[in-house]
């Protein structure tokens, strides 16, 4: 199905703080698959100021590689690397993907596979579903991810089992129809009840692999980005109402 998509163009959107040990390795990945397919592709990276070595890797392997790059002067958060990476995003597709190892790029098969079939708007990359391997770590952050999501679910009436997953697959035409405001990791959120609201929108989960990292290793969002989690929710599950943004023109 993916070889038979080449007109198609694919935005991959990379949000990157502090990943010396693993951007280079990721971008790598995320190049190699898009070459397999030979697809159309342009790979967005966002530099969220940086203080180690992460922003030299970056320049370097921007202009080897061609990749897009754009730099914040100011560390701003996740949600606002995205929303930097979407204002000059040209695909059909949107695909988010972290810089740090977490998620592998050979999922984005399953991933794009339903959006290309025609079978929804959005895809989620669940680390709770499939026989894919996962590495187990932090078994109160998964049992709080599990808590979040069915909040999530009560408020928007969907079933989803991974609302917090790093790994989201959107068709552009339903991304430009909602305002993204928020910086920091209340993007999860706030992106799937905004989508939800949609009128007929169509979500898909598929199951992934996911190789999480400790502390020591990394790894960023704290047990407070939960609770602010519940705040964005319920801000956007019971006060928010969809109304259209005009979309972009390409």
């Amino acid at each position: 199905m993916l070889r038979q998509e080449r007109s198609l163009k694919i935005s991959i959107l990379v949000p990157c703080f502090n990943e010396e040990r693993f951007v280079k390795a990721t971008l790598d990945k995320c190049l190699e698959w898009v070459r397999s397919f030979a697809l159309s592709a342009e790979i967005i990276v966002v530099d969220d100021a940086s203080t180690d070595k992460t922003a030299s890797i970056l320049a370097d392997y921007s202009a080897e590689k061609k990749i897009e790059l754009i730099t914040h002067k100011e560390n701003r958060g996740k949600g606002a690397c995205i929303q930097s990476a979407l204002s000059i995003a040209s695909g059909e597709y949107i695909i988010i993907q972290d810089s740090d190892g977490e998620y592998q790029p050979d999922d984005y098969d399953d991933l794009l596979s339903p959006l290309f079939e025609n079978k929804a708007d959005i895809v989620f990359g669940s680390r709770f579903l499939g026989g894919k391997p996962k590495r187990s770590i932090y078994f109160s952050y998964a049992v709080g991810n599990k808590l979040l999501t069915a909040f999530c679910n009560l408020l928007t009436g969907q079933n989803l089992t991974d609302m917090e997953t790093g790994y989201k697959a959107i068709k552009s035409d339903a991304l430009n129809q909602i305002k993204l405001e928020q910086n920091r990791f209340g993007i999860e959120p706030e992106l799937t009840i905004k989508l939800s609201k949609i009128p007929s929108i169509r979500f898909v989960e598929v199951g992934i692999s996911y190789y999480g990292r400790t502390f020591e290793e990394g790894k960023k969002i704290k047990w407070t980005d939960g609770l602010l989690a519940c705040y964005y929710i319920i801000k956007y599950g019971i006060f928010y109402s969809h109304k259209p943004k005009q979309a972009k023109s390409k």
